[in-house]
């Protein structure tokens, strides 16, 4: 039996064409976004707090400098289209939704209950939680095995570079940086993971996911700087101060002009030896950071943001050969924990450290070259993922994201 004809199209060939793709409904070019915008409309959100929203558009994107959120999802979308129609349509969709859903709010479906919903729903009523969504441009964007796809290769920023692979890395062969990467930051898990799960549905038909990682950070109230599965303080070495951010975070001179008030994401996922670690003294474990567990202080330090005196650290302290490097960059780290490996019952668990510096080549990577080769850390951690990439400046009200990139090839 057929089932019932509804505005011309069955319900299983709608659901079979736009598994496909959306442009097989004559709606016109631009991949599912824009099936989807036919069949719903943006819902207002309804009383939520100013103190829960963060918005989208500015200077600089969201999700950079913003407070550190409780939850992370890092996904990573590889382009599966040579259609720069279709890259900008997917582009604009994603635009509009993160501006919705940094609001608190979802998109509301057509009415019609044999189309699917045009919001997947999780995050009705629950707010904003202080949503950002950042989203930052791959190497392989700008050149593809050779192939400039979208006309961009010129307009790649010249500190776009693969992060070089470092001595004691143990990279999965398997992994790949990706053409964009979508951060979305939450103070409610299931509000963070609705944002991803519908880019990804946004996406359908032009980009798919390559991969998602998810991590989570306790800060402590009052401010106080968070800590990782170590047990120790993260990010006491970042900047507060807007000077600061100009010299530390934000590209400017020599960029273009696309990536002026950007920034480049530097990511690596490091698993850590939890096992080992517990079995370690306090008195290693604080030899290994140069610090105080309870206090964050430096060795010959009072308080965690004192100066740190280096002639009372030992030389092969974390806190040491960062400061040896004389290099600032922000971080951004999120714990993550896995499964466990079944042969040995030993935790996947460690750290997604996420960094932004306005200049990798002369931030980032002499400080990991240095801390990847003296570091005493390196016995208790595996670096297993690394990636590298340009985030933007911010969006103005009525741009899109990417917009001054990719105007006018």
């Amino acid at each position: 039996m057929q089932p019932k004809k509804e505005s011309g199209i069955s319900r299983r060939e709608f659901l079979k064409l736009s598994a496909v793709t959306a442009a097989a409904l004559a709606v016109g070019g631009g991949g599912a976004g824009a099936a989807l915008s036919m069949f719903g409309r943006s819902n207002a959100p309804a009383a939520v707090s100013n103190d829960e929203r963060l918005n989208f558009y500015g200077a600089h994107q969201a999700g950079i400098i913003t407070a550190q959120q409780k939850y992370l999802y890092l996904g990573s979308f590889r382009i599966i289209t040579d259609s720069k129609a279709d890259l900008i349509s997917m582009l604009k969709e994603w635009t509009k939704f993160s501006t919705l859903a940094a609001a608190g709010g979802y998109r509301q479906s057509s009415g019609n209950n044999l189309l699917p919903p045009a919001d997947t729903g999780e995050a009705m009523d629950l707010g904003a939680a202080k949503l950002t969504i950042t989203y930052g441009f791959g190497e392989s964007f700008f050149l593809d095995n050779g192939k400039d796809r979208f006309g961009a290769a010129a307009r790649k920023p010249s500190h776009l570079k693969r992060i070089p692979r470092m001595p004691k890395d143990h990279l999965d062969p398997g992994f790949q940086a990706g053409d964009i990467a979508v951060q979305v930051c939450a103070d409610d898990q299931q509000i963070a993971f609705h944002a991803l799960r519908n880019l990804i549905r946004l996406a359908s038909g032009t980009a798919i996911l390559n991969w998602m990682e998810e991590g989570f950070t306790s800060a402590p109230p009052d401010g106080k700087t968070p800590r990782n599965l170590f047990g120790f303080k993260d990010g006491t070495a970042n900047k507060l101060h807007q000077s600061d951010f100009d010299e530390v975070v934000w590209a400017g001179a020599g960029e273009p002009d696309w990536m002026r008030g950007g920034s480049y994401l530097a990511f690596r996922k490091i698993r850590m030896l939890l096992e080992v670690w517990d079995r370690s003294s306090l008195k290693a474990q604080e030899d290994t950071f140069g610090r105080s567990k309870e206090s964050g202080a430096a060795y010959g330090a009072v308080g965690e943001f004192d100066p740190v005196p280096l002639s009372q650290q030992p030389v092969d302290s974390h806190v040491a050969l960062a400061k040896q490097s004389r290099q600032s960059i922000h971080r951004r780290a999120y714990s993550y924990t896995g499964a466990i490996d079944p042969r040995t019952g030993q935790l996947d668990a460690g750290l997604l450290f996420l960094s932004y510096q306005r200049n990798p080549q002369e931030q980032f990577i002499p400080m990991l070259r240095l801390m990847q080769s003296r570091d005493r850390l390196n016995e208790y951690t595996q670096h297993i993922a690394s990636a590298l990439y340009a985030c933007p400046a911010g969006v103005r009200e009525g741009e899109y994201i990417g917009q001054s990139l990719l105007k006018d090839i």
